[in-house]
């Protein structure tokens, strides 16, 4: 059983017993919390290992060993509802095999049988059980739902799930349901997840920072599978992974990585009233490949003069502030700066930029111009959505923006101002959900919408404790089988 350890413990300790026999049975307990079977039903499978790793409550981990290469997957059920069977991915042609168990509830008893192929040949195993451990008490009620109407929720919601992170220490990626229960976790200690995206691979690319690093800035890129694996851990001093990394990374469509980078350079500003030798910081993009050796590298200072901004005495320290990165359909770069509010199209390839959106950019638009642009991404061919902060008025926005990019022309599709108790000054996202439906994160409220695009409100999540940069909505077939109803 992977639950029950604490309870055995206290048992002991209020009987009668050798309490160095207590300890010796309490530590085993807690050092292995597994099950071991032993299985001639199948007749390959000599023994089952179950564990919880990590202590994670929504986890199981089978090891399976057996007697010749076979391959092996995993049918299993809540006891409580054996009609609806979860299959594992099925772990090819060896002796000894790994099997995560995800789709779990915690502190739930589960039917679960092995399935062995042999020359394409299926015997299954008898019936065996395992009950999940319960979550951790600081994961029990972190989320809060108002949802006065479910009935009214798109059913693309309801069947997907809400992706938030945790930047402080420790880290944690969470998917959460429409009803405010985590579904999938994942914990690093000693360091947070400054920004995490689901990728088109069914794995989890994230930055990570810890205490040292500020709000969205990290030293790590890590990849993980649904599974919880790493699949990727690039360290900052490492190859030439030498910079600090901030607010975004993404998969390339080659399966590299691309990131914001800090850059700093030491100028000469007494033309303008600052010292001989004064830093500039300000941003970049990197694009690494899977073993950390730089393929292309782009900074602001490529195309833009300090010398020549105005304010570059005041913002030096944070000159631009980059804080989203993301490729447009024709694979060049989109980066959202929040400082001067202007979004830029950079060309993937020469670097050069293609063109600025926003104030003193170069389209004419025919509504509001952002102030400070959060989570720029396209929704199709020619239109972008972004999260504007709003902060002259103190009135953050939702902007949906065709961009006619032939004659510089830009059309507001979409202008939702957000109620003035969401009033969101620093980070935010927003995404639609399927055609009909935006999830809108305003992380200094600590409060993520579901809204219809003419303001409707239709769902409300309070995020308690932590602050998320942004709020990411996750349909189902993105992450099926690892999660599916």
């Amino acid at each position: 059983m992977l639950t029950g350890v604490t309870n055995l413990c206290r048992m002991f300790l209020t009987r009668n017993i050798n309490i160095k026999r207590v300890l010796q049975v309490c530590l085993a307990a807690l050092f292995f919390v597994s099950s071991f079977i032993r299985c001639a039903q199948t007749g390959v499978v000599s023994e089952i290992s179950l564990s919880s790793p990590g202590n994670n409550a929504l986890k199981v981990k089978a090891v399976i060993t057996c007697t010749a290469p076979v391959s092996i997957f995993i049918k299993y059920w809540r006891a409580d509802s054996p009609a609806t069977v979860y299959t594992s991915p099925v772990s090819i042609d060896k002796k000894r095999h790994s099997i995560i168990l995800t789709n779990l509830h915690p502190a739930t008893k589960y039917g679960y049988k092995i399935v062995t192929i042999n020359k394409q040949k299926k015997t299954e195993s008898q019936d065996y059980e395992f009950v999940t451990n319960n979550l951790p008490f600081w994961l029990k009620d972190a989320f809060a739902v108002l949802n006065p109407k479910p009935e009214n929720l798109p059913a693309i919601f309801k069947n997907g799930y809400v992706m938030l992170y945790q930047r402080e220490v420790p880290g944690i990626i969470y998917f959460v349901n429409f009803n405010g229960e985590i579904v999938w976790y994942h914990r690093v200690d000693n360091t947070g997840f400054k920004v995490a995206h689901l990728t088109n691979k069914q794995t989890i690319l994230s930055i990570l920072g810890n205490s040292k690093y500020e709000t969205s800035y990290g030293d790590q890129i890590l990849e993980l599978s649904l599974t919880g694996d790493t699949l990727l851990n690039l360290k900052k001093g490492t190859g030439d992974f030498k910079q600090t990394v901030h607010h975004e990374v993404q998969l390339t469509p080659d399966n590299n990585i691309a990131t914001i980078s800090v850059e700093e350079r030491i100028l000469d500003l007494s033309s303008v009233g600052g010292g001989k030798n004064d830093t500039v910081r300000t941003d970049g993009i990197i694009v690494f490949n899977r073993q950390g050796k730089k393929l292309w590298h782009w900074t602001v200072f490529d195309v833009l003069d300090p010398l020549k901004e105005k304010d570059i005495l005041k913002e030096r320290k944070d000159w631009m502030h980059g804080n989203s990165l993301t490729y447009a359909p024709d694979g060049n770069f989109l980066i959202s700066f929040y400082n001067n509010g202007q979004i830029w199209k950079i060309n993937s390839k020469s670097g050069e930029v293609i063109w600025k959106f926003g104030k003193g950019g170069d389209f004419k638009i025919n509504g509001e111009i952002p102030e400070q642009c959060h989570a720029a991404h396209y929704v199709n061919d020619s239109t972008i959505m972004l999260f504007d902060n709003g902060t002259s008025d103190r009135i953050s926005h939702v902007f949906k923006i065709s961009l006619d990019e032939k004659e510089r022309r830009a059309y507001m599709v979409l202008d939702l101002p957000l109620p003035k108790d969401t009033y969101n000054e620093r980070m935010g996202s927003a995404y639609m959900v399927g055609d009909s439906a935006m999830l809108i994160c305003a992380s200094k409220r600590n409060t993520v919408l579901l809204t219809k695009p003419d303001g409707i409100y239709l769902w409300l999540m309070n995020t308690s404790g932590i602050s998320p940069y942004r709020a990411e909505f996750i349909q189902e077939d993105m992450v099926t089988p690892y999660l599916a109803k």
